[in-house]
């Protein structure tokens, strides 16, 4: 998964996504939630100091640039454990 810098306004809403440098839009209100993580299919142990359970998911539907003609594509963002920061983890475009 690639790192992505998601923008907040002064209400701490997100109001646009950075990936690999073109700036996406966020056109609808996100949709939030969390999920359990299966740390032992990776790791035989759980890592010291980590004890992450739960991952953030942020469901985004965003506009490329400020185009409001464009078609919203939905982009499932998951916070980093370690950095605080997101991460890309399935973008799909919707069709009509």
């Amino acid at each position: 998964m690639e790192h992505v810098v998601l923008k907040t306004g002064l209400n701490g809403q997100a109001s646009a996504v950075v990936v690999r440098g073109r700036e996406w839009t966020v056109g609808a209100e996100p949709v939030r939630w969390f999920e359990r993580v299966n740390w032992w299919e990776a790791r035989r142990r759980m890592p010291r100091g980590l004890s992450r359970m739960d991952v953030e998911v942020l469901q985004i539907q965003v506009r490329l640039g400020n185009n409001t003609a464009s078609a919203l594509t939905t982009m499932l963002l998951e916070r980093d454990g370690l950095g605080g920061g997101w991460r890309l983890r399935e973008s799909v475009a919707d069709v009509a």
